[in-house]
């Protein structure tokens, strides 16, 4: 019997928070349901964390030399069989009872995205909304412009998964082009809850002098850079389209 629930997790040294996070998703998934980790060959004891829980809904893949979180990240979706999909980070907090309201979102949408509040490394509260603070919002042509789309924060069906693998080979965001799939083939909702503790530490700034770009709202791109990500997204979303359409 394949799970109804599938939580896909891409980990990279994570140790420090990953043990916090891990359980407070399993502590909302049925008997039958995976979380699938799929490590980024790790050096520090991510993994022998996640092994001491010992809880045989974990599918961990070890080793995978990707030094890429977006290639990470989709291999983990490839592993995974359930009927819904969730993407998460490995160093949030899942609130109570997340998974069953989105399941219950999710039998009217195809995608869905939560609000979330943002935490910082001693988990004390810096942001109250992610939605609030850059405007997000559903909407194909506003989220291709500007993304608003955050992964931790999205549940989706199989039929969106199915449409967006594989990924294509260059794309800067794997949050924006699952949910611009689901704007293109499904119904998606931008739902106002507060449903996860969003994370911002040290280890996850950017490169770019130490700053943040979650919490700046300043992309570390430069305009040139971002116009031709942007065509590129544009034409892969085309050639997706063409892939997909079906003709009567």
């Amino acid at each position: 019997m394949s799970p109804n629930v599938s939580v896909c997790i891409a980990t990279y040294n994570g140790e420090k928070f990953i043990r916090k996070q891990v359980i407070s998703i399993l502590n909302q998934l049925n008997s039958d349901d995976e979380v699938i980790i799929s490590d980024d060959s790790s050096s520090d004891s991510t993994i022998s964390i996640i092994k001491s829980l010992n809880d045989n809904r974990i599918k961990i893949f070890e080793n995978n030399k990707f030094r890429n979180h977006i290639k990470n990240f989709e291999f983990a979706l490839s592993k995974s069989s359930g009927k819904f999909i969730f993407l998460s980070d490995q160093d949030d907090i899942w609130v109570d009872n997340k998974v069953k309201i989105c399941l219950e979102e999710l039998k009217k949408f195809n995608l869905i995205v939560t609000d979330c509040k943002y935490i910082n490394g001693d988990d004390e509260v810096i942001y109250n909304s992610y939605f609030k603070f850059i405007n997000a919002q559903k909407g194909l042509i506003k989220n291709y412009i500007k993304n608003t789309f955050l992964g931790c924060c999205m549940a989706f069906d199989r039929s969106i998964l199915e449409k967006a693998m594989p990924f294509p080979k260059r794309i800067v965001s794997h949050d924006n082009w699952i949910g611009l799939i689901g704007e293109m083939y499904g119904k998606t909702l931008f739902l106002d809850q507060k449903l996860l503790l969003f994370r911002r530490h040290g280890n996850n700034f950017s490169a770019n002098n130490g700053n943040d770009s979650m919490i700046t709202g300043k992309s570390p791109f430069s305009y040139k850079i971002i116009i031709k990500n942007r065509l590129y997204l544009l034409i892969q979303l085309f050639l997706n389209y063409l892939k997909n359409i079906k003709y009567v």
